[in-house]
């Protein structure tokens, strides 16, 4: 008893590709890290309709997570799509939106890619802490044990 295998016609499997991406678009949404992982890297090998789906995830609302996945996906993008890829990541450093701009230039620099001054990340600038004068009226009589921060007063007796 051989199984047979059924050959596709064009339409069908145009069906069974719309199905194989919608699956592929859904478990870069996952919960789970390795799910989105490879499905971020099952649709780098999928050229231009990877591309698209990947580039989608990147930009549109999804959490950062998502995006991550999407820039790893775009990073293993191989042949004629590699170029179109970090296109892509350069284009994405002028989003408004922040947690794109930063994962677009940590991918970018993960691939050796240069990232340009303008679109680096910003840090804020460190808080300083005054040193502030303590009254001697309000500290407490009687010795401190620095152990346990903790006041000793000596009874009078």
């Amino acid at each position: 008893m051989e199984s047979e295998k059924r050959i596709l016609t064009g339409r069908e499997k145009d069906d069974e590709a719309i199905k194989l991406l919608e699956k592929l678009k859904e478990q870069l949404r996952s919960s789970d890290a390795s799910n989105r992982r490879r499905a971020a890297f099952n649709l780098s090998w999928m050229q231009e309709d990877g591309l698209e789906i990947l580039k989608e995830a990147l930009t549109g609302r999804d959490h950062i997570t998502t995006k991550n996945a999407a820039a790893y996906g775009l990073r293993k993008m191989r042949g004629r799509m590699r170029k179109v890829a970090l296109e892509v990541l350069n284009q994405c450093l002028k989003h408004p939106d922040s947690s794109t701009r930063q994962v677009c230039i940590s991918a970018l620099q993960l691939l050796g890619q240069k990232v340009p001054a303008g679109s680096a990340q910003k840090k804020p600038a460190a808080k300083k802490s005054r040193i502030r004068e303590i009254s001697h009226e309000r500290r407490p009589r009687g010795r401190v044990d620095t152990r346990r921060g903790i006041g000793i007063r000596r009874s009078r007796g």
